[in-house]
């Protein structure tokens, strides 16, 4: 049996090489002999380590989130800065946001998947994070609210084609635009009878 360090920097090298895979190739597409290439060991520690690619996957996922949870607070008393940081997060790891999108079209119309309920535990903490910071009791209404956020803070880096469509690719644009997705968040937050209704500032002006 090979030292624990040892396995545990395969199971490491191969989840970065699978994240690279799958970021670029998706589920369908991504090839475990370039996964096994890229990680410099045999493709049969693959399916020692995770069982077979589609497992693979929901490891990248799940590794790729809990490093996401690890560098972005709950969204606790300042839902804005949440959605500011997340979005800066976002911007920075463009192989994350592809993975979701992956899954999204891999898995759409399906079940909660095998493995889900943490992310599901995950997010009910955030929840009641940001329920508290409203003022509120958790609910089906704050979570939709939480959905709502996740995905302003997603659209710069999910649609980047869009936004240069619809707004050009003028110097400084794609700080403007997370900052107006900031203030739209401010400005939504406060409409909604948050606790953001005091200081919210404006949408910047077209």
């Amino acid at each position: 049996m090979p030292p624990k360090d040892s396995t545990s920097a395969t199971r490491a090298a191969l989840l970065d090489a699978a994240r690279r895979e799958f970021a670029a190739h998706g589920i369908a597409g991504a090839r475990v002999d370039r996964i096994a290439e890229l990680a410099g060991v045999n493709k049969e520690r693959i399916y020692g380590h995770f069982g077979n690619k589609e497992k693979l996957f929901d490891a990248v996922i799940t590794d790729a989130l809990d490093d996401l949870t690890a560098q972005i607070a709950l969204p606790g008393a300042d839902p804005v800065d949440y959605v500011t940081r997340l979005s800066a997060y976002y911007d920075k790891h463009p192989e994350v946001v592809r993975l979701l999108m992956w899954e999204a079209l891999n898995y759409r119309g399906q079940e909660l998947l095998p493995g889900q309920e943490t992310r599901v535990e995950r997010c009910r903490r955030k929840n009641a994070s940001l329920a508290e910071g409203l003022g509120q009791e958790p609910s089906a209404g704050t979570a939709r609210t939480l959905f709502v956020l996740t995905g302003l803070a997603l659209l710069p880096s999910m649609l980047p084609q869009l936004a240069r469509i619809m707004v050009g690719e003028g110097d400084g644009e794609h700080e403007a635009l997370r900052e107006h997705v900031s203030a739209f968040t401010a400005a939504a937050l406060s409409t909604a009878g948050g606790r953001h209704d005091s200081g919210a500032p404006p949408l910047p002006p077209s």
